[in-house]
C-alpha cells in the first residue's frame, strides 16, 4: 500500500448511503472514518465500510478520478463497486490484514 494517492468509496451497514473520497493515506483515512475522528457526512451517516478504491501513483490523478466518480450517477458507482466487489464486503481488512 505504497501509493501516493487513493480513490475510495465507503458505505454504511445497510449499503444505502455512498460516499467517495480522496487521500493519500488509504488505511488511515478509512480508520478515521470507522472511528468517527471528524465531524461531517460519514459520522452523520454512520459510513464505516470501505468497499471500493483505486490507487494512483499521483495524487493529482486521484483528484481528478475523484472529481470523475463523484460526477457520476448512483448507479454507476454501484457499478464500480460491484465490478470488483460482488458481495460488498468490507476492504479494510484487506488491506490492513485485521479481522
Amino acid at each position: 500500500m505504497s501509493k501516493n494517492g487513493y480513490v475510495y468509496i465507503m458505505t454504511n451497514k445497510n449499503n444505502t448511503v455512498l460516499y467517495t473520497g480522496v487521500t493519500n493515506d488509504l488505511v488511515r483515512r478509512v480508520y478515521e472514518h470507522k472511528e468517527k475522528v471528524v465531524d461531517g457526512f460519514t459520522k452523520r451517516y454512520n459510513v464505516t465500510k470501505l468497499v471500493y478504491f483505486e490507487p494512483f501513483d499521483d495524487i493529482e490523478y486521484a483528484i481528478i478520478r475523484e472529481k470523475q466518480i463523484k460526477g457520476g450517477s448512483r448507479r454507476k458507482k454501484i457499478d464500480l463497486i460491484e465490478n470488483i466487489n460482488k458481495e460488498w464486503r468490507d476492504l479494510y481488512t484487506e488491506i490492513t490484514g485485521q479481522k
